[in-house]
């Protein structure tokens, strides 16, 4: 007897459908077949236990396991639910007909239990886009699996549980999760109002977070760069329902979402360690998984210190911060994540570190200063749309008693400016979603100067020989700051301010 399950395979960063096809006919041997990898070739001795512990029997007869299209890499032990289904149905122990419509996935423990198992989400995702109307996942993952709309979710604990739902579905053992959308979590516990001073690096991360532009903070060690990175996750727009949806997939997929915290609904903040290797950072393996760079989809990928990470690191992000996508090619597969993130990196203005300091010496020398800012490539700082000087504090400054603005305060200045844009360029999925973002087009009709805000920026690229690259990146700063701002148009000021977050010239700053 043949009997069809439906499942999902993941395929970089979504769900594949994968039919599983169980015939059962007269011999002894099991087989599984449609290259699956060593976890799912076991699945047939777990399945042959937690069948028996449920209180069902393993057929002694030939059982073939097809795992179609074949032409798919099988990983994982998410198949064993779908498999054990298959047999039971294909043995006469359950009616084929109650798996239609439904798409399984689970792995099963000798208990019979179900084991949560990473890429529930994407495989939810796939059950709406098939029209396929619920899915069975182990209790564990039902909330992650909730998120998705149109999608009646079943979480079940175990194999005998979910026969019996089956049999019964006017009698569900358990809650149907109906596109459940957790609310958004506290930050945690940093807040803007916490920061002394430090005006102007402030206001420049209240313009990157607007309009998710990249940052560069450099100053003398102990000046607060490390804290302003970590608090411009404070004053970013809450995620939406399509942002949410899509970061928690990729964290589905990579196996980091907690039991605790099923839902990832803050903007992710990833601050990978200079230690770290280009696989690492851009995702890959024998069959690609995401890496920091896709971790910090929609969210913040901090680089601290930044002359420390290998050059070839470095190299790594130059495409992603183009095409906001991150593609890893392997011998067998290829395959395409999103990296649509916002760069904070932090530096010292040389090894020691005191550089231009006020009160004190820098025991470097111009070699060593060279050879240290070298590490940061030209085309990457051109990527990089905001430079930021953090200076040090003096006692007074450190001590003044004036009130600070919170995060809360600023983050509804960059929700306004945010929604500008949204109206701008519109709310469809793949749209440009905010200034960083605009293409050559879009630079043109959107940001509009007058003939005295030329002048300024010609005078600007004389002076500072910035590359064209630089010079779109001031005119897409400047028009967030217009945004800001209130204003339709680009102003002279606008331009101005965004010219003054641009200005380091590495020649002039380190002679």
């Amino acid at each position: 007897m043949l009997v069809k399950v439906y499942s999902g395979a993941i395929c970089g960063a979504v769900a594949q459908l994968i039919t599983i096809e169980v015939h059962i006919s007269r011999g002894v041997r099991y087989h599984i077949v449609g290259l699956p990898d060593v976890a799912v070739r076991e699945s047939l001795q777990r399945i042959e236990s937690a069948l028996v512990s449920a209180g069902f029997r393993m057929p002694r007869q030939k059982i073939v396991v097809n795992l179609a299209p074949a032409y798919i890499r099988k990983e994982g032990s998410a198949f064993d639910l779908p498999i054990a289904l298959g047999i039971l149905a294909a043995s006469k122990q359950l009616d084929p007909t109650l798996l239609d419509d439904l798409l399984f996935f689970g792995e099963l423990s000798l208990a019979g239990d179900l084991l949560p198992v990473r890429g529930v989400l994407p495989t939810t995702l796939l059950a709406r886009e098939l029209g396929i109307s619920g899915a069975v996942v182990p209790e564990a993952n039902a909330e992650e699996a909730a998120i998705v709309q149109s999608v009646a979710v079943y979480g079940l604990s175990g194999l005998k549980e979910t026969v019996s739902f089956l049999k019964n579905k006017t009698n569900k053992p358990k809650e149907i999760f109906q596109g459940h959308t957790p609310g958004i979590l506290p930050s945690r516990g940093m807040d803007f109002s916490d920061v002394r001073g430090q005006e102007m690096p402030k206001r420049a991360l209240e313009i990157a977070a607007a309009g998710g532009h990249n940052v560069l903070l450099f100053g003398p060690p102990g000046s607060g760069k490390t804290m302003l990175a970590r608090l411009l996750p404070t004053i970013l727009p809450p995620l939406s329902h399509q942002e949410l949806l899509e970061t928690t997939q990729i964290y589905s997929i990579a196996g980091k979402l907690m039991t605790a915290r099923p839902v990832l609904s803050s903007r992710p903040f990833r601050a990978p360690h200079h230690t770290i290797s280009p696989i690492a950072l851009a995702g890959g393996g024998p069959y690609p998984y995401p890496g920091e760079i896709s971790l910090a989809h929609n969210g913040v990928l901090f680089m601290d210190e930044l002359p420390e990470f290998k050059r070839s690191v470095l190299e790594v992000l130059r495409q992603p911060l183009e095409s906001r996508s991150m593609t890893v090619t392997r011998a067998k597969i290829s395959a395409e994540f999103p990296a649509d993130f916002m760069l904070v990196a932090s530096m010292n203005p040389c090894p020691c570190g005191y550089l231009n300091h006020p009160s004190k010496s820098c025991i470097c020398g111009p070699r060593e200063i060279r050879q240290y800012l070298g590490k940061v490539s030209g085309p990457l700082l051109d990527r990089i749309d905001m430079h930021i000087e953090v200076a040090p504090l003096s006692f007074d400054e450190l001590n003044a008693g004036r009130a600070q603005e919170n995060s809360k305060m600023v983050q509804e200045r960059v929700v306004l400016a945010r929604a500008v844009q949204r109206k701008r360029f519109g709310t469809k999925p793949g749209n440009t979603s905010c200034n960083a973002q605009m293409d050559h087009h879009q630079l043109s009709m959107h940001s509009v100067i007058g003939q005295e805000g030329r002048e300024l920026l010609r005078m600007a690229m004389e002076r500072l020989s910035i590359s064209a690259r630089a010079y779109n990146r001031i005119l897409k700063v400047a028009r967030t700051i217009a945004d800001l701002d209130g204003s339709d148009q680009i102003d002279v000021p606008h331009l101005a301010e965004a010219i003054q977050y641009r200005s380091l010239d590495w020649n002039q700053w380190v002679a």
